[in-house]
C-alpha cells in the first residue's frame, strides 16, 4: 500500500514557508491506518520491549496502538504542565517555535527497553528532547520510530546516536 498518497500536504501552515504533513487523512483511512500500525507492530514484535514511549500528541495514536499490540505499557511524553505527578522536563526548539516536554519520573524502570514513537521528524527538537528524558530515566532506547521523515531538515542529528526508523520520506521541505 502507498501510504504517502494518504498524507495531505498543506502549504504555509502553521506559518509561511512550512509545508505541513497532515496524517489525519492517513488515520481516517482504515486500510492505511491499519497498514501503518501493522508495519510498526511487525518491526518491533521480536524486540522484547518493556514500554512504548509516545510523543504528544500524534505519537500517542500510533504509540498506544503499538503498545497494545505488543502487550507492553505505554508512556506519554507531554507538553509542560499536562502530567499530574513528579516529572522530568526538557526544553527544545523546532521549525516554528520552542517548548518543553515532560515525562513522569516513575514511567520507566532503569534498563528497560523502549521504542520512542511519533508521527513525524522534521528538525528533531521534540524527538531529541524525548531521547534526553528517556535516557535520564535510565532506559535503553532501541529506536525512534516515525511515520514521516523530512530529511532536508536534518532531524536525525538531534537524536544523539539513537537509531531512527521512518516509514516515509518527503524531500524538499
Amino acid at each position: 500500500m502507498d501510504l504517502k498518497s494518504t498524507v495531505r500536504s498543506i502549504a504555509n501552515w502553521p506559518i509561511e514557508g512550512v509545508i505541513f504533513r497532515d496524517l489525519t487523512t492517513l488515520m481516517k483511512d482504515p486500510r492505511a491506518f491499519a497498514h501503518a500500525c501493522d508495519l510498526l507492530y511487525e518491526r518491533y514484535r521480536p524486540a522484547k520491549l518493556g514500554k512504548v514511549v509516545g510523543i504528544d500528541a500524534r505519537g500517542f495514536v500510533f504509540g498506544a496502538v503499538l503498545a497494545y499490540r505488543l502487550g507492553v505499557g505505554f508512556v506519554p511524553v507531554r507538553k509542560k504542565g499536562k502530567l499530574p505527578a513528579e516529572t522530568e522536563e526538557e526544553s527544545y526548539s523546532l521549525e516554528y517555535g520552542s517548548g518543553t516536554l515532560e515525562i513522569h519520573t516513575d514511567a520507566i524502570e532503569p534498563g528497560e527497553r523502549v521504542v520512542i514513537v511519533d508521527d513525524l521528524i522534521a528538525t528533531g527538537g521534540t524527538a531529541g528532547a524525548t531521547v534526553q528524558l528517556v535516557r535520564r530515566l535510565g532506559a535503553e532506547i532501541l529506536e525512534c520510530a516515525f511515520l514521516i521523515e523530512l530529511p532536508d531538515l536534518k532531524g536525525r542529528e538531534q537524536l544523539k546516536d539513537c537509531p531512527v526508523y521512518a516509514m516515509m520520506e518527503f524531500e524538499g521541505e
